[in-house]
């Protein structure tokens, strides 16, 4: 028995091939809970009967949920889309990645950054990507994605991109 014709080709979806959560470091989650309990503090000094534990048991419960909320966002590529929180880019709109360190990242967000580009931007962390668009029907011009590992996210959106994207073979006597 032979083997089919497309048993050499890249599957048409690639599964999950990167994932990541933009969460926060550790020193962040301290300091934004000692901030609270000095808050909760300030307001319980000297006071009597419910003000001595309401503050703690407010601030600090609430103070968490915002810092977790700050560190939800999930970055990915799966299914053959980039995939930033909610949003969802299909790479056949990808023209190119650009992996970007801070002062590349300065650089694009900076002075004459483009108004019409989609950010998802994290301070905490130093890496991102640039991801240019191909689609004119979409004003958007690219995406800035933070990331940790930007290189390995472009690769990922970039090995994507080209497993959907149709082999065109070179016609006969020309040159791969």
């Amino acid at each position: 028995m032979s083997p089919s014709p497309s048993a050499d080709q890249p599957p048409v979806a690639v599964r999950t091939a990167y994932a990541e959560r933009l969460d926060l470091p550790w020193w962040l989650w301290l300091a934004g809970l000692v901030a609270a309990a000095l808050l909760a503090v300030e307001i319980w000094m000297g006071a009597s009967g419910v003000r001595t534990w309401l503050p703690f048991a407010v601030l600090l419960p609430l103070t968490a949920a915002g810092l977790w909320w700050l560190g939800r966002i999930r970055v990915g590529v799966a299914d053959s889309e980039l995939r930033v929180d909610d949003a969802r880019l299909p790479v056949r709109f990808v023209a190119d990645v650009v992996p970007l360190d801070v002062e590349g990242r300065r650089e694009v967000l900076g002075v004459g950054a483009d108004p019409l580009a989609f950010v998802v931007q994290r301070p905490w962390i130093s890496g991102a990507v640039q991801v240019v668009l191909d689609d004119p029907a979409d004003p958007t011009p690219f995406w800035v994605v933070s990331t940790r590992n930007p290189v390995e996210l472009a690769e990922a959106v970039l090995t994507a991109r080209d497993a959907i994207r149709p082999r065109v073979d070179p016609p006969a006597g020309e040159p791969a």
